[in-house]
């Protein structure tokens, strides 16, 4: 479809917002690219080889308690008031000794239990045992916590913090991950510009919000300068960035006369969707130019955030092979009806109470997707999905939060 054709039809047909996902994705290969980090440098990455254990650990036998090492059969029979007299030695527990150890201590050899000191009373070098034990009592044995050769986490895990504790307690320094996807930003639009606007600019946010979620999102942001509603320069942007996993471009996605961004990509290779069932920000586009996905973005700024949560951020997790993890949710009762169209998924932004004896969600005053400070001075969103017509005051939503994690 030229561009005259698209600016006359409009978005009459739009589609499923699951659909597009999925199209989008089914689009596109995750890329295969390694390489080694050490521990300190791969929180959040994704592991591209099993983690394999190479030792135990603990990599001896261990007391579990401060006490004395003994050997259990020589405390059968202990009690208050005819205890077990063991005589304290340093070194080997023999029949008929003990030796004192802590929390953490390597079990002496000999040793197969330990009393708690509570347990004991010590007259010099010799030891009163009052209670009797089992063979293994209060030991931690070799290998309790990790056994070696056990595959500790699977290709594709994304690293946290204690994945990372427990990977150099079993004596790894450095992991194979894959490398984090490449993302170009390209903001458009005429009448942007970086700073000091003249009546009719607008000083450019989009490309800035988009490329930091980006980082925060496990991808590698590059944010270019502003391009100009030309084709030539829009078709020479996007080429130029065909070496990253995905060009994302902001403004310029809809189907006025500076709307460019669309024709272009179907020029250099193949628009899959154009026109998404939800609000704001119907009129997204996502295509294919040789091999990389480009997701355009529209210029609102809230449209552009809710997009770009929708399909940019599983985009990024795909070709990078992350988990796709849902967003962090919380329940909330509405204060106010959230309205919605049949057949739009709709994205309301609320901002949430936690003062009284349940968390309250109180919808933005304006569902304008120009509104910035409306996302900015909200904590959430409530998804109405196209089979309903909205909520109704005081229903109990789940409130899902864009900035409360990757």
């Amino acid at each position: 479809m030229n561009h005259d054709d698209r600016r006359t039809a409009g978005f009459k047909e739009r589609t499923r917002v699951a659909d597009a996902r999925e199209t989008l994705l089914a689009a596109v290969s995750p890329h295969e690219r390694t390489e080694r980090r050490p521990l300190g440098e791969a929180d959040g990455r994704a592991l591209a080889e099993t983690a394999v254990a190479p030792a135990d650990v603990p990599g001896y036998d261990r007391a579990a308690v401060d006490g004395y090492a003994v050997r259990a059969a020589d405390t059968f029979g202990a009690s208050g008031r005819s205890p077990s007299i063991l005589r304290v030695v340093d070194g080997v527990v023999e029949p008929g000794t003990a030796a004192r150890v802590h929390t953490g201590s390597d079990l002496p050899d000999g040793a197969d239990a330990v009393v708690m000191v509570e347990d004991t009373e010590r007259l010099g070098d010799e030891l009163e045992v009052f209670s009797p034990l089992a063979e293994g009592k209060n030991v931690g044995e070799r290998g309790e916590d990790v056994r070696e050769g056990d595959a500790l986490f699977d290709v594709g895990h994304e690293l946290r913090p204690s994945d990372l504790g427990l990977l150099r307690s079993v004596g790894v320094e450095d992991v194979t991950v894959f490398e984090r996807p490449r993302i170009a930003v390209v903001p458009t639009g005429e009448e942007l510009v970086e700073s000091d606007p003249e009546p009719g600019q607008v000083i450019e946010t989009n490309g800035l919000t988009v490329s930091r979620l980006v980082e925060r999102w496990g991808g590698d942001a590059t944010y270019r300068d502003i391009v100009v509603d030309d084709a030539d320069l829009l078709r020479e942007a996007i080429e130029s960035d065909l070496d990253h996993d995905v060009v994302v471009t902001t403004g310029g996605s809809s189907v006025g006369e500076r709307d460019l961004i669309p024709d272009v990509v179907a020029e250099l290779g193949e628009v899959l969707v154009h026109g998404v069932a939800l609000k704001p920000g119907h009129p997204v586009a996502l295509g294919v130019v040789e091999g990389t996905p480009v997701v355009m973005l529209p210029g609102y700024p809230v449209a552009c955030l809710v997009n770009a949560f929708q399909f940019l951020r599983p985009l990024l997790k795909h070709v990078g092979s992350l988990p796709q993890r849902p967003l962090p949710t919380v329940g909330a009762t509405l204060t106010r009806k959230v309205p919605s169209s049949p057949g739009t998924r709709t994205f309301a932004r609320v901002r949430l109470d936690h003062s009284g004896d349940e968390i309250t969600a109180e919808p933005a005053r304006t569902s304008g997707s120009g509104i910035l400070s409306s996302v900015a001075l909200s904590d959430g969103w409530v998804v109405v999905p196209e089979d309903l017509e909205g909520h109704d005051e005081g229903e109990t939503v789940t409130v899902e939060g864009w900035e409360w994690s990757a």
